[in-house]
């Protein structure tokens, strides 16, 4: 009887210790798996996996697959996250395979994880270079191809095209359906500004505040609409380049309601604003509180300043970028607000991806119009405080605003008008490597370029001349061939304006030429003869640069090989203005005539007159 009680309260104490452990296993979960797959034969064969799920601190993870082995296992202070090391080695297969979760040798869930074959070779990555015009898009104000995606029930903010502000709508689709009209136009690259998901309240549309690093904007599209756009750009001669930015993400992502660690965010959860003083950086007498001010603070109070220092959140952002380029082929990236986050860190993260992809191109933003400044972060730039870098390019702002100077002023004064470009390329033998700098007129933060000279149309074709023909990779804003401008409002809203013809029912339609001025449509052919004479132009592309000194309201450069030389004349003049060609003596030494590629006539070198107001650029024969 005695016996027959013990073995029944044995028994009920082993079916309640099940059911209890049944219970506790029951609230494990796993929401995240970041990144969400890999590839076999990456040259890094290192792999960070994050793990996000209730109470998952205490399992342990069992891999068993051929060629991958678990390095380490981290915990963090939050029991909600797991970050995996693995191994992958160069002869691991690819394919599926389960990572079990145990606890005290019982598993309590199990995932699958899946490693991909590489579709190319890293050397196959070829970035963008001075052969290509960077074509920058909006793409919430670009073109709408789907407007069944323009609200989705995974976001907060809906379409309010009557809000200059708000979502408009454009898309993945819309771009894919002007790819035709890009590359008509000759541009061969496109700089999308983010794509990433930005579930946020309010102002999503401009990408920079993002709430998941692994997803597209379902306003936008999928990943893999995403992935075939890059991928048919590329079949039609054009690359694709993906704004990225680490500094921060957005206050609505979804790791700020459960941070992996304290020090993930600078200041935690507490909104301390950026100083901006970037020149802490270079500054042989700041301080260390002055540096953290820049670096530490945050943009605003919806975009939370990330922290790379921690080695989790580092390796998992240059992870993020890895994937992207692998996953959607990509032909290089814009990194926004380069300067921001720390400085260690993204060397680190540049030498990263150049390292797995060394024929890819990177540009990072620094904005500032001082080229010490920029010229600091450029691979091979030997700098006085030992910093180094892998990127390989930077926006060029000084020369931006040197452009600008000089198409608004006159020529009067030894200090004005086309001295300010002189001078400033003067300053290249500041950079590593000057010909790998993005140039443009403007971009997407600032007044378009035809707003900032005052809408002079004349000065408008002398400035797309000198992008098209100067040293650098050209980069041109959407709407910029046709003469967008947001002369009554410097709102970003406006600055961003639907391009027209992106939208059915458009008045205006710059396709298909609807609606256009007349001078719009001088504006559109001559940037569109431009930059396709460019595409195929060799001197432009490999040449080296000579300037000469602006006299007398005329600023001339030539490009040039061994072989051949495109002569560049800028004339601010209001008369029809004769070259005296014998102060480009040594330039001009063989070629005695050249053929204006604007208009298609010869012009004789020893009696050269030029056009008021006007570019000629001349192939010299």
């Amino acid at each position: 009887m005695l016996r027959n009680y013990f073995a029944h309260k044995s028994l009920f104490i082993f079916i309640l210790l099940f059911f209890l452990q049944l219970s506790a296993f029951a609230k494990l979960e796993i929401s995240k798996v970041e990144p969400p797959f890999w590839w076999v034969g990456m040259h890094n064969t290192e792999l960070q996996i994050m793990v996000y799920g209730k109470n998952i601190s205490d399992l342990m993870p069992v891999i068993n697959y051929a060629g991958v082995s678990l390095d380490r296992v981290i915990r963090t202070e939050n029991p909600n996250y797991l970050f995996i090391y693995l191994n992958i080695a160069a002869e691991t297969k690819p394919g599926s395979f389960p990572v079990s979760f145990t606890k005290e040798g019982k598993e309590a869930l199990s995932i699958s994880y899946e490693l991909r074959q590489r579709e190319k070779l890293a050397a196959d990555y070829h970035g963008f270079s001075p052969e290509d015009v960077m074509y920058l898009i909006t793409p919430d104000r670009f073109a709408n191809g789907n407007s069944e995606n323009d609200n989705s029930p995974e976001t907060t903010e809906k379409a309010d095209r009557k809000n200059k502000d708000g979502r408009h709508g454009g898309d993945i689709a819309g771009i894919d359906k002007m790819l035709p009209y890009i590359k008509d136009m000759g541009f061969t690259a496109i700089w999308v500004n983010p794509v990433l998901e930005n579930n946020m309240p309010e102002y999503s549309y401009h990408g920079y505040a993002a709430t998941d690093f692994y997803k597209v904007d379902p306003r936008y599209g999928t990943n893999e609409e995403y992935r075939q756009l890059s991928i048919k750009a590329k079949s039609m001669g054009i690359k694709m380049i993906m704004d990225l930015i680490f500094n921060h993400c957005g206050s609505e992502h979804w790791w700020m309601k459960d941070l992996p660690t304290k020090d993930w965010i600078n200041h935690g959860t507490e909104f301390v604003p950026t100083s901006h003083r970037r020149q802490v950086i270079q500054d042989p007498y700041a301080s260390q509180s002055d540096y953290d001010a820049f670096a530490d603070g945050w943009f605003v109070k919806t975009m939370p300043d990330m922290n790379p220092r921690n080695p989790l959140l580092g390796t998992y952002l240059i992870q993020s970028s890895i994937w992207w380029v692998e996953y959607a082929q990509l032909d290089g990236i814009r990194m926004d607000t380069y300067p921001y986050p720390d400085k260690d860190f993204m060397s680190e993260w540049t030498c990263a991806l150049m390292d797995e992809y060394p024929n890819l191109n990177i540009v990072g933003e620094e904005w500032t119009e001082n080229p010490a400044l920029v010229a600091h972060w450029q691979k091979g730039k030997v700098n006085p405080n030992g910093y180094t870098s892998c990127l390989p390019g930077l926006m060029d702002f000084p020369l931006q605003g040197a452009l600008t100077r000089a198409l608004r002023e006159g020529e009067s004064r030894y200090s004005d008008g086309f001295i300010h470009i002189y001078s400033m390329l003067a300053n290249d033998f500041l950079y590593a490597d000057p010909f790998n700098l993005v140039i443009f007129p403007d971009n997407h933060d600032m007044d378009r370029f035809y707003t900032q000279i005052n809408e002079d149309f004349d000065m408008y074709k002398l400035g797309l001349a000198f992008i098209a023909t100067m040293r650098g990779i050209p980069q041109i804003y959407y709407g910029t061939e046709v003469l967008m401008e947001n002369t009554d409002s410097r709102d970003h809203g406006t600055i961003r304006s639907d391009f027209p013809g992106g939208w059915e029912g458009d008045a205006v339609n710059a396709v298909t030429g609807k609606g256009l001025s007349d001078q719009q449509k001088e504006a559109q052919d001559f940037a569109k003869r431009l930059f396709n004479w460019r595409k195929d132009n060799k001197t432009i592309h490999q040449g080296k640069l000579m300037q000469f000194s602006p006299e007398n309201g005329v600023y001339v450069y030539f490009r040039y090989t061994e072989d051949d030389c495109v002569m560049v004349i800028l004339n601010k003049n209001k008369k029809p203005t004769f070259i005296d060609t014998d102060r480009f003596a040594e330039r001009l030494m063989g070629f005695s005539k050249g053929k204006d590629v604007l208009t298609g006539k010869a012009l004789n070198l020893n009696d050269l007159v030029v056009p008021a107001r006007s570019a000629t650029i001349l192939e010299l024969e």
